[in-house]
């Protein structure tokens, strides 16, 4: 049946993560089979603006905010008849943003993309469930396992705002990976709040690693990476099928947050110091080539000296080849808002914040000096002015070191793999040649 052609041409403005990006793929594709004209991120005028939020932390709520307002100017002055805003903010802040900001036609929350449809006139095709448009390079795309989380972390509001987690089937990931590789994607990224936690709701026991095998055995995938593996109760049967599995790349993001026992606990991990380093050793000598991601909290309060000293001895321990450090903002409602006051200046967050991204920064440039003189495996993500610029299985896009090669040395092509031997490194990336 054809599909009904419609006249509006809508924008789809996605803030926050990779999954409100995979959430604003999945709208896409409905509103695409409604007959609506859909781009994304776009510069260009629409008569429709959907905006995607985020509401995590006070930045990215602001940007949010900034973004609404700033649609608003253009709807005033008659460049856009509708504005229609979803996701994490409007789910967390709907009656207060109603309020301040009314020139916004609809506010929906993170699962009400059915509702959002019908609010232009389109209906929701539950046939196309797990059917998405894929934003990014074709090579490569992310794979959402869950939403929610059950953890009880004190700082974090996702629990507040997507709820307990809900693991999606074996099934319904596997038949939704095969249809992302069948249209051309090589690599793809597991996604979720807690990637340890999958399975536990549906089949009462952890998943990840029959997921991650399964996944594995697609025909045509060359590479599968995990991401936001929580370090308690992390399922390590999934360590021997990295090690032993061609295409699930040694690489593992794993929040640890911080080390100290004190903070940890208020924190309420769930995980101790000597937890964090034994498994950090496990996974090493597992995998023994593994690259490491993790995430650090700094400013947390009741977080001492001691305690921030403490952190900086475990980073110059692990030795993380990648790592991303953020200062606590105090989120309404959560453990942390409710139970301690917010009394460690900005200014001492930064500074702690600048001082593990510098000691960071050493562990990098030394981790990239090692890779000269070596091959690597490299997927060409795209073509900047005159160098191609790529990745090795040990980073994932946009937040991890890049592999920069001069288009001079020969054509290639974008998405896919070539043998890369690493000539020079800096503190965050490597530059190569065409290995002949």
């Amino acid at each position: 049946m054809k599909t009904k052609q419609n006249n509006k041409h809508i924008n789809i403005i996605t803030l926050g993560c990779s999954k409100n990006l995979v959430d604003s793929e999945y709208l896409m594709k409905q509103l695409v089979a409604n007959g609506f004209s859909v781009k994304h991120n776009s510069n260009q005028s629409s008569e429709i603006v959907v905006i995607n939020t985020c509401g995590f932390i006070n930045d990215a709520k602001q940007e949010s905010i900034e973004t609404i307002l700033q649609f608003e100017a253009l709807k005033k002055q008659n460049k856009i008849e509708k504005i229609i805003v979803f996701g994490c903010l409007s789910e967390r802040y709907r009656h207060e943003l109603e309020k301040e900001i009314p020139f916004v036609d609809h506010y929906f929350g993170v699962y009400n993309q059915k509702e959002l449809i019908e609010s232009v006139g389109g209906q929701y095709k539950y046939n196309l469930v797990g059917e998405r448009l894929v934003t990014t390079p074709k090579h490569y795309a992310y794979l959402k396992i869950s939403e929610g989380c059950d953890r009880k972390c004190s700082f974090c509001a996702i629990p507040l705002i997507k709820g307990k987690h809900q693991s999606r089937s074996l099934e319904d990931i596997e038949k939704e990976a095969k249809r992302l590789v069948k249209n051309g994607a090589k690599e793809l990224i597991l996604i979720a709040q807690d990637l340890s936690y999958y399975g536990y709701d549906l089949y009462k026991t952890s998943k990840l690693a029959e997921l991650v095998d399964r996944l594995s055995a697609i025909k045509g995938l060359q590479w599968l990476r995990l991401h936001y593996a929580f370090p308690a109760l992390f399922p390590k049967d999934v360590l021997s099928l990295m090690q032993n599995k061609k295409n699930i790349c040694k690489y593992l993001d794993i929040p640890v947050q911080h080390i100290s026992d004190k903070l940890l606990k208020m924190m309420r991990r769930g995980h101790t110091q000597k937890d964090t380093y034994q498994l950090i050793e496990k996974i090493r000598s597992e995998v023994p080539d593994i690259a490491l991601r993790t995430t650090l909290l700094v400013g947390h309060p009741g977080e001492t000296d001691e305690d921030f000293n403490e952190l900086l001895e475990f980073v110059r321990f692990a030795k993380f080849e990648r790592l991303g450090v953020f200062t606590y903002s105090e989120e309404e409602n959560t453990w942390s808002a409710k139970h301690y006051k917010d009394d460690i200046p900005f200014s001492v967050k930064q500074a702690r914040m600048d001082e593990l991204m510098e000691v960071q920064q050493e562990i990098s440039n030394q981790l990239n000096q090692k890779t000269i003189g070596r091959l690597f495996k490299v997927l060409i993500d795209r073509k900047e002015g005159e160098y191609y610029i790529g990745r090795t299985e040990y980073d994932s896009p946009e937040v991890d070191n890049e592999v920069v090669i001069d288009s001079a040395d020969k054509k290639l092509r974008t998405g896919s793999f070539y043998t890369v031997k690493i000539i020079k490194s800096d503190d965050f990336d490597l530059y190569g040649k065409i290995h002949p």
